[in-house]
């Protein structure tokens, strides 16, 4: 990944939301957990993990849509396009959706999670995969996999 994407604006479907993001994505993923699936209407979700103080709406005011308690997925009102998602536990973090940043196909999956729940037919390219989330303990040496990569 560049030195170029070090900065870069997303939106959602209809631009009633905007948010910008000034840092690189510490891993990128995709969940085929079944929430997921169902939110997204989709085989799967894309998102990547930002630094809290690296993200910032810029235009709207999003609404927390799915899951409404610790873990906070947020929504533009309008066309309720899911944003981003604040993961319980993890203030210092900021899980966006990939789909929505402006240059989305730079953001591949690194690690795919709830592999368990995936169609059969879905594949994403991720370079790890995991039946639920990854352990506590693998996330220093998958973001230091992540950050090599990204490279």
């Amino acid at each position: 990944m560049s030195d170029d994407l070090i900065k870069t604006q997303g939106q959602c479907r209809c631009g009633q939301v905007t948010f910008e993001v000034s840092a690189k994505p510490m891993i990128t993923m995709a969940c085929h957990c079944t929430g997921c699936q169902k939110m997204t209407a989709s085989a799967f979700s894309l998102s990547s993990l930002f630094p809290a103080e690296a993200f910032t709406v810029t235009a709207g005011e999003p609404v927390i849509g799915g899951l409404h308690g610790a873990t906070r997925h947020y929504f533009c009102g309008h066309c309720l396009s899911w944003l981003f998602t604040r993961p319980e536990g993890m203030d210092d973090f900021v899980n966006v959706r990939s789909a929505m940043l402006d240059d989305a196909q730079h953001y591949q999956p690194f690690i795919e999670t709830y592999t368990d729940e995936k169609l059969q037919w879905a594949a994403t390219g991720a370079k790890h995969s995991f039946s639920k989330f990854p352990p506590q303990e693998s996330f220093p040496q998958l973001l230091a996999g992540y950050a090599a990569y990204a490279k």
